[in-house]
């Protein structure tokens, strides 16, 4: 027995030294490793970068500053002076107006920038204390709410595009204009009142001190009469919770919703990886697929450490050099590296770190760097 606990406890040791080995610092409170490992007779090569958040500070931005549009991890890292940088949440990709749109929960300095989808893992990032960056990883439902007239309407989506039956919220965030058709209703809020109501026409101008309220359908009929120009609105933000038996807030709902007011910046993934130092890939729950976790892509990744340290990892794949990795594989490589909660980024061709100047992970797309939506940038502490 005795034997036993020395074996494990020297291979922690070794496998320790390892990777204490493979760090370099680079800026102070920045370390950076590449790293390669054979899993099922394939290799997988990866890059990680472990900070410290005392002494660096962490930012989301979107593509081109706008709630739309695709921009390269290495292009927003470089307009914004960043040292660092991986690319974000997931976000809709196609050659639309509406590319770039993220695909679940999005805040960038402390506004609301995209609605929640089905209760997925996110990356709460507190800025508050000047003196060091806290994360937090928490299931999030979020949303908002506008009252008319003591009637509460919720939004079916903010900064998106507006489907049928839907009513969606633009902010100055998101574009000029609403981007809409014409079949649908459009309510120009300035100040906190309704400051015009267009029928029939889209693609409204979206004034700086407020906001416009798209409906079509059936939700341009329930609104509209309550409708007058002049009227006074008020909006709300839906609070953000984790699921409780029989629907009431717990313990956990109420911490989600204290981190999440603190937070200034917030972005998507899915899955959760781990939590509290244990495996936990919750796909079901977040209503992706077995596929999505168990095939192997490039993936881009988040954990806290042990120490109090932040991880970001990307690991190739699609290649001869790197077959990239399943989610469980991924999940246990970052238990290695000291991981007690961690989450799943969006990953395949957006996989992509950049650091000091340069790209230093291989991108999958044939065309190389792909454009992303949004991406967690790593900035040098200012000394107060």
């Amino acid at each position: 027995m005795k034997k036993i606990i020395v074996f494990i406890l020297f291979s922690l040791f070794v496998t320790a030294s390892i990777f204490a080995q493979e760090f370099k610092t680079v800026r102070d409170g920045v370390e950076y490793a590449e790293f390669e490992r054979v899993i099922d007779k394939m290799p997988v090569r990866m890059n990680l970068l472990r900070l410290d958040l005392t002494k660096v500070r962490l930012d989301v931005v979107h593509a081109f500053d706008a709630a739309i549009g695709v921009e390269k991890t290495s292009s927003i890292a470089a307009r914004r002076g960043a040292l660092a940088a991986i690319n974000a949440g997931f976000f809709r990709l196609d050659g639309s107006l509406f590319a770039g749109d993220a695909a679940g929960v999005l805040v960038i300095d402390n506004l609301l920038i995209s609605e929640s989808v089905n209760n997925r893992i996110a990356l709460f990032i507190d800025n508050f204390d000047p003196n060091q960056t806290i994360v937090k990883f928490a299931h999030l439902n979020i949303n908002e709410t506008v009252r008319i007239k003591k009637k509460d309407f919720y939004y079916s989506g903010i900064n998106r595009e507006r489907k049928e039956n839907e009513l969606v919220k633009y902010t100055p965030y998101f574009h000029r204009t609403t981007l809409t058709n014409n079949n649908g209703l459009e309510i120009v809020v300035r100040k906190g009142k309704i400051a015009a109501i267009n029928t029939g026409k889209g693609n409204s101008v979206i004034p700086q001190d407020g906001f416009v309220i798209s409906a079509s359908g059936k939700m341009r009929d329930e609104i509209l009469p309550f409708l007058k120009v002049g009227r006074k609105i008020k909006g709300f933000t839906v609070t953000p919770f984790e699921p409780a038996k029989e629907g009431f807030p717990n313990e956990e709902s109420n911490r989600t919703t204290k981190a999440f007011a603190r937070s200034e910046d917030v972005t998507n993934g899915v899955p959760q990886l781990i939590k509290d130092g244990r495996i936990e890939i919750t796909w079901e729950q977040e209503k992706t697929s077995k596929a999505f976790v168990e095939t192997r892509h490039p993936r881009t990744a988040v954990a806290k450490l042990k120490d109090g340290r932040f991880l970001m990892i990307t690991v190739d794949g699609r290649s001869e050099s790197s077959g990239g990795i399943g989610l469980e594989d991924l999940a246990k490589l970052l238990l290695e590296f000291g991981a007690t909660d961690a989450m799943n980024l969006d990953g395949g061709g957006s996989t992509t770190m950049f650091l000091d100047g340069r790209v230093v992970n291989k991108p999958s797309d044939k065309e190389g760097e792909r454009r992303v939506s949004d991406a967690i940038l790593v900035f040098p502490r200012k000394k107060e």
